[in-house]
């Protein structure tokens, strides 16, 4: 046996985890098992799928467990309170046996035949292997929407995939053990396991027949993913230089505010112009205000960085294995 065959022979025996994370719109939980699991046997490797399911979902539980109590390789983890889909995939995968974890959301994204294409992108080395959605075969209006979504965040970012929000991956286990995961930041997960140092890659999976339709959202969830856009950006580009951004904002307020104060009090000495009735008077003294609390606040938060610098690694050391 060559040294290739041995090592693909030790990846090809390695554990694979399927975690299902039941928080929205989930279809039967049998239904997922019985078409994703075939596909996946293929591998000829052991395989065990986690339901993991908010408090909510209880009542989805029954089908699987009696696919359990069969003899099949699944197991239900439910959690006492909402977590979000971040923590449940944490719990969910420090509670696993396998190092290779595949998660999939509780409804159709992708056809069951893409998915060993994943899992065998991290035997080839990958850390990460995200599904994209090609070719998209659903309505105008949900592409246009996901390459809005996809847009902005690759602007602010700086990188992304083709398909954030598919929600379908393989992955090391230390991917989510050594990625800073929560709340709502699980669809990231590939932005944050580039900015953390793992080798994320991207197959394409065709679309599954029952995820193209269109589909509209309320106004709130828009917002929302919004403002986690922009929770990432600061994570991402000022996390370890917090007074580049607090800095730049606290200029700007106070350089305004500033100048304000600047014209009116040549105004008030040279024109005689009274101040008493002049709301911009306060406008300038809140601006300033804020400008200066801004920049200290960012002081305040290089100090942190500075003290915690030293146990902290966003980066990793891969070394070429000797050849012999």
């Amino acid at each position: 046996m060559t040294a290739h065959e041995a090592m693909s022979a030790t990846a090809d025996s390695t554990p694979l985890c399927v975690i299902v994370r039941v928080t929205e719109r989930p279809v039967p939980l049998d239904e997922i098992y019985r078409e994703y699991a075939p596909p996946l046997r293929s591998l000829d490797r052991e395989v065990e799928f986690v339901f993991a399911m908010e408090p909510w979902a209880r009542g989805l539980a029954p089908p699987v467990e009696a696919l359990a109590e069969a003899g099949e390789p699944l197991r239900v983890m439910e959690v006492t309170r909402g977590l979000g889909e971040a923590n449940l995939l944490r719990h969910a995968a420090t509670r696993s046996r396998g190092d290779i974890v595949l998660t999939l959301p509780a409804y159709h994204r992708v056809e069951a035949a893409a998915l060993p294409a994943l899992v065998r992108e991290i035997d080839a080395g990958a850390d990460l292997a995200v599904a994209c959605r090609r070719p998209r075969t659903d309505g105008w209006l949900s592409r246009f929407q996901s390459r809005v979504f996809n847009a902005i965040l690759r602007r602010l970012v700086g990188h992304t995939t083709s398909d954030v929000a598919c929600g379908v991956e393989a992955m090391r286990r230390s991917v989510i053990e050594e990625t800073p995961l929560y709340g709502d930041f699980f669809r990231f997960l590939p932005v944050l396991a580039v900015r953390a140092g793992f080798k994320v890659t991207e197959v394409d999976a065709p679309q599954h027949a029952r995820d193209a339709r269109t589909r509209v959202y309320r106004p709130g969830t828009y917002v929302r993913r919004l403002i986690d856009i922009l929770g990432l950006f600061f994570l991402v580009r000022f996390t370890e230089k917090p007074l580049r951004f607090f800095g730049l904002v606290g200029g700007t307020l106070s350089i305004g505010g500033g100048g304000l104060l600047a014209v009116l009090f040549v105004q008030r000495v040279f024109g005689g112009v009274a101040l008493a009735d002049r709301p911009i008077l306060l406008v300038a003294i809140i601006a300033l205000t804020l400008g200066v609390q801004a920049i200290a606040l960012g002081l305040i938060g290089e100090m942190i960085v500075h003290l915690h610098a030293t146990p902290m690694r966003r980066y990793r050391v891969f070394e070429a294995d000797e050849e012999s």
